[in-house]
């Protein structure tokens, strides 16, 4: 009989094994710590039919570049794979730090990188546990394409954290998440029942009043279906996916 339970982490820890151990559970999926090994073996066979391998930018980065929403300064790219958006970010001017659980993710990631050219800088790990020494900031940019909706409700606290620590006054968050309703994807049980449940049912689907509740403390600029893009497209566009971009004011 073990009382392992002193700190907020290890309420957090104790909270994560839920998803982790339950049987037929898909805690691999957890963009913390607990979901390393399941990303390395998503990332293993790059020849996979999934979309977002293919080496293009979201559809709605980019356009929020082209119309000068955003300008190239600093950037973080969380969960970011093998690079796609941060490859793009380097391309348009910025200086891209980029980190992903997945040590197979990230070797993809900078082997494009010296591929192209790209400076970017890749970390491997999870983003709410680096230091401040890895993970500076300030960011004028915060890439989040995929990560938001494959934390548990728990770790939204340490994400919400991080942004208050590395997002410059005047900085932007541009997020991705799964869309709830009839035509988006991912769970919409309530998060009371995701615990109940014991699975995150392959990632959370979010409603629009749900994401702005989550950012109350950023400011909107838009918030919008992705933009389906067709196959021979340069940019990644899937209409199951929410499109957010959020400032942080100058006076926060």
């Amino acid at each position: 009989m073990d009382r392992t339970v002193r700190t907020v982490e290890d309420v957090f820890a104790l909270l994560d094994s839920l998803f982790s151990t339950a049987p037929g559970a898909d805690g691999g999926r957890l963009a913390t710590g607990d979901g390393r090994d399941y990303w390395d073996r998503f990332y293993t066979d790059r020849s996979r039919p999934v979309p977002f391998f293919a080496e293009k930018p979201d559809e709605n980065l980019a356009a929020h570049l082209d119309r000068g929403l955003l300008v190239p300064g600093r950037a973080l790219d969380l969960g970011c794979g093998h690079g796609r958006n941060a490859l793009h970010l380097a391309a348009r001017g910025f200086r891209v730090d980029a980190v992903d659980l997945s040590p197979v993710a990230v070797a993809w990631g900078e082997e494009r990188a010296r591929a192209a050219g790209a400076d970017v800088r890749f970390h491997c790990g999870d983003a709410f546990a680096l230091s401040a020494d890895e993970l500076p900031g300030p960011y004028d940019l915060v890439v989040d394409s995929g990560c938001l909706h494959h934390l548990p409700p728990h770790r939204r606290i340490g994400y919400l954290a991080l942004l208050d620590r590395v997002l410059a006054p005047g900085g932007h968050l541009a997020l991705t998440a799964f869309a709830a309703g009839p035509d988006g994807t991912g769970s919409e049980l309530s998060d009371a029942e995701l615990y109940r449940a014991r699975s995150l049912e392959g990632g959370l689907a979010f409603t629009p009043d749900g994401l702005r509740r989550i950012f109350a403390d950023l400011t909107e600029v838009e918030l919008r279906r992705m933009r389906g893009q067709p196959d021979d497209s340069e940019l990644f566009g899937v209409p199951f996916l929410w499109t957010a971009l959020f400032r942080r004011d100058a006076a926060w």
